[in-house]
């Protein structure tokens, strides 16, 4: 899907689900291609939505990592654990917003 195509989402909030489009508004940090992939194309990626929300790009560990929550952290069932790597957030850092 193109990233400037709208996509009918629905997001939780603490008391209510709410259906919302969503678009891609930009990348925060520097691309695959930047940060070294080979391919630049299908590396881990974070991305700002219309809503003010963020979308992560990057490898399911949902059942890898579940039963490693901490005891005070819970995922719901339409919820995944996606991992980035270390370098991939870091460089994001100067992009993502203090507010």
């Amino acid at each position: 899907m193109p990233a400037n195509t709208p996509y009918p989402f629905t997001v939780a909030s603490s008391d209510h689900l709410e259906r919302v489009t969503l678009k891609i508004i930009r990348r925060i940090g520097p691309s695959p291609r930047k940060r070294g992939s080979i391919s630049g194309e299908t590396c881990p990626d974070i991305f700002e939505l219309s809503d003010g929300s963020f979308a992560i790009i990057g490898t399911d560990a949902t059942e890898a990592l579940q039963d490693e929550l901490p005891a005070d952290a819970a995922r719901a069932d339409h919820e995944r654990i996606v991992v980035i790597s270390r370098e991939t957030l870091i460089r994001a850092k100067a992009d993502i917003p203090d507010r």
